[in-house]
């Protein structure tokens, strides 16, 4: 199987996911817990369970993001083992 993206970008991409993973996970369980920092003021959201709701979408759509470009990832390695060319 040959890779659709350059190896640079694949890893670049394995880095900003795992980030944004963490990052979100840690938002989307202070809106569940309606911490007040977040859902305490005049203009923040009501519904805490609701925002924590759409934020946890984000974080499964980056380990989609995280599982393609991993694979990507290890085909370039894979590649590489090989003896390919790289241009």
């Amino acid at each position: 199987m040959k890779p659709l993206v350059g190896a640079m970008q694949a890893w670049s991409c394995v880095v900003i996911s795992v980030f944004a993973i963490i990052i979100l996970s840690t938002l989307g369980f202070l809106f569940k817990a309606n911490h007040h920092e977040l859902v305490g003021g005049d203009e923040d959201p009501e519904d805490g369970a609701a925002v924590a709701g759409t934020v946890f979408t984000a974080v499964f759509i980056y380990m989609g993001f995280l599982v393609f470009c991993g694979i990507q990832g290890l085909l370039h390695v894979r590649e590489s083992r090989r003896g390919a060319i790289a241009l």
